[in-house]
């Protein structure tokens, strides 16, 4: 079954940001098990952002969290941050591609 993981958190330094996730991307290439990564700004919360990143099933996230690239990239995320992230884990119930 599919997992999602949304990331929200705020931040005034969305090109810092940013380059972590090149960075991560770059680091984890042929490893990372996430299948896609969106970010998304919240139009009516001005600093507001969403990650959303998609893994084939919830087991294969959890090994991409075990990842000392990923765990690197949490710690600075956080500290680039206005205050903690949320995170949302969800199993996805049904998917329509339209």
């Amino acid at each position: 079954m599919t997992f999602i993981q949304l990331i929200e958190f705020k931040t005034s330094r969305i090109d810092e940001l940013n380059e972590l996730l090149d960075g991560w991307l770059r680091e984890t290439e042929g490893k990372r098990t996430a299948t896609s990564v969106v970010l998304t700004s919240d139009r009516d919360s001005s600093g507001t952002y969403i990650d959303i990143v998609e893994f084939p099933s919830y087991e294969e996230a959890m090994r991409n969290s075990k990842l000392p690239e990923t765990n690197r990239i949490a710690e600075q995320l956080t500290a680039l941050c206005d205050g903690p992230p949320i995170y949302r884990n969800l199993d996805v119930m049904r998917q329509e591609r339209t």
